[in-house]
Parts: C-alpha cells; sequence; structure tokens
C-alpha cells in the first residue's frame, strides 16, 4: 500500500464524571483545554478535547466523560495504556507530583532506552508518562499548573494488546509503520522517522480476557493524514484490501474514517485540517460549548443535559 502514516492524531476514551475528568487532566497533568464540544453521534455527551497549546495532532487526548458510564476491563483488543512525551530529567519530579496529588504509580521502568513512569488515572485508564533519551522538541502548554520545564509535549505512544500479532503487525505495515523492536512480548511500530507521538507498542497477552470498552478504557486511537484528497485514497486502498471502513465522516475539526484491526481495537485515520481555531480565536480555545451546524437548533436542550464544567483560570491565560 501506499499509505504512510506521519503517526498518533489523538487517543479518544471514555471518561467518568466530567468535573473529575477536566480536573485531572488540566489540574494534574496540566493539558490545555482546547475544545469544548460535545459526542456528534450522543449530543447528551460531552467530548473534551485536552492537548497542547493549540491542539495540534500527536498532542490530543479526547473523553466522553458521563457520570452514567458503566466500568470498563482492560484486556486484548483494546488500547491499553496510552503514554504522554516528558523531557527525560523530570520522571522524578512526575512521580513526586503524581504523588503529592494522591496519584499511586508504579516504579521507573526502563524500556527500549526510555524512562517509563505509569499510573491510572481516576476512572482507571491506564496512562504512561515516558521520557525519549533523544528529548522531545515539541512545545509545551505552559498553564501554571505544571513547570513548563517538566511539561508533557504530546502523545508518546500507544499500546495495543491482543491474543495474537500477526495480522495486526500486518495491518500496521499497510498503515506505513515499519517494525523496529521486541522486548519479549512487546514489539514496537513506529511510524514516518519515529520518536513520540509515531509509536504503537503492540503487547501480545494470549491468556488475557477480551476487553470491555466503557468507562476507564479507550474507545479508539486516531491516525494522522495530512489532508482529506489524501484520507480519500487512503480509504480506496484499505476498502480494496478488504478492510471494513466507514464513509467519511465530518468531526468539525478533521475529517475522520474508522475501521478494526484484526485483533479488535478500533481505529481512525484522522486529517490534520481544518484544525480546531476555525470557530473560536487561538486564545479562547475550550472555553465555550462549540456545536457543529447541524446540532446549533437544539443548543438550548443540549445545553440543559450537560453538567456544568468548573474549569480552572489557568487553562485559558493571556499567554501561549
Amino acid at each position: 500500500m501506499s499509505i504512510k502514516t506521519t503517526g498518533l492524531h489523538h487517543v479518544t476514551a471514555i471518561g467518568g464524571d466530567p468535573q473529575r475528568n477536566a480536573d485531572f487532566y488540566l489540574r494534574t497533568l496540566g493539558l490545555r483545554l482546547v475544545k469544548t464540544t460535545v459526542n456528534f453521534d450522543d449530543p447528551g455527551t460531552y467530548h473534551l478535547y485536552y492537548g497542547d497549546a493549540s491542539g495540534k495532532p500527536g498532542s490530543l487526548m479526547t473523553f466522553f466523560p458521563s457520570r452514567d458510564a458503566p466500568s470498563g476491563r482492560r484486556g486484548n483488543g483494546q488500547a491499553t495504556t496510552t503514554a504522554f512525551s516528558v523531557p527525560a530529567a523530570s520522571i522524578g519530579w512526575w512521580r513526586d507530583h503524581l504523588a503529592g496529588a494522591g496519584i499511586t504509580t508504579g516504579r521507573i521502568a526502563s524500556r527500549d532506552g526510555e524512562d517509563v513512569l505509569t499510573f491510572d488515572d481516576p476512572d482507571g485508564l491506564q496512562i504512561a508518562l515516558v521520557a525519549h533519551p533523544q528529548g522531545d522538541p515539541r512545545d509545551p502548554w505552559d498553564n501554571g499548573h505544571v513547570p513548563a520545564e517538566h511539561a508533557i509535549r504530546g502523545l508518546h505512544s500507544v499500546t495495543l494488546s491482543v491474543a495474537e500479532e500477526e495480522a495486526t503487525a500486518d495491518m500496521f505495515r499497510d498503515l506505513g509503520l515499519t517494525f523496529t523492536s521486541q522486548d519479549s512480548n512487546r514489539l514496537r511500530f513506529s511510524a514516518g522517522d519515529g520518536g513520540p507521538g509515531a509509536m504503537v507498542d503492540v503487547l501480545v497477552t494470549p491468556d488475557a480476557p477480551r476487553g470491555l470498552v466503557a468507562a476507564g478504557t479507550v474507545h479508539h486511537v486516531a491516525w494522522r493524514a495530512p489532508d482529506e484528497e489524501t484520507q480519500v485514497s487512503w480509504r480506496a486502498e484499505l476498502v480494496d484490501s478488504g478492510v471494513n471502513v466507514t464513509s467519511i465522516l465530518d468531526r468539525q475539526y478533521f475529517r475522520s474514517i474508522y475501521f478494526r484491526e484484526p485483533g479488535g481495537t478500533l481505529l481512525e485515520v484522522a486529517t490534520d485540517q481544518p484544525g480546531f481555531a476555525i470557530d473560536e480565536p487561538l486564545l479562547e480555545l475550550g472555553r465555550a460549548l462549540k456545536l457543529p451546524p447541524w446540532l446549533e437548533p437544539d443548543r438550548e436542550q443540549i445545553e440543559q443535559a450537560l453538567p456544568k464544567l468548573n474549569l480552572p483560570s489557568e487553562n485559558n491565560p493571556d499567554r501561549e
């Protein structure tokens, strides 16, 4: 195939209480809320986008948070760990910072020459902070909650858990990723030039139970396409190879197609454009509830159904 994704676009998960979700990702992890909108397929549920200062592809973690969401179960057929990139000298700072916030972490581990700190968010979603030895040139969001010198730079990688690796590995090769390393039952694939934001680990766990997608689990993993024309071409190639792919869907800030890799994880290919500044200024990202044109007639009903969010003022300081 001619498909050559350059890396991760975003990871979307299901959360529990929206306020608790926002508190953790804005205050504890220090990300920026770059868009407050709703699940276009279920407008009674928020869709919260967290990322860097402008919500660049590769920095984004998004959530469908709902107080009524049942608890999920990690297992095969899912992305079971979402990893963020932090500076090489900051792992110890993050361990102490998380402990101060009441978050229990694992021991700092070394994997593929990287330091890895793993913990769960308040809904049980497994998160890792990874310090890449070559560093990460991406600029952090300087929000006042986490010092810029320690702040998250963006996504590092995701880990998919599967019962068998061969078909999943073939799918990632079809998406333009290259097998780069193996550590026991963990296989790493990299897009483009590799590095933070362009990697996926395939964890082979034949005896693990099947995962259940609900609160505390990842819903889907999105990979980057530069534009809609390229996405159309890639979709045609996937369909021709026998993959069951959705039509192109308008997600307002990008265009999307969805399909499952053979191990069961839902994947997306999302366009880099048009981005998050199409309906509000960069300095005001995330402040107001934004709806796509087809949901605007129902704004009053939607706003009444959504719980109010108390967001930190530092989420939108007058600096970028």
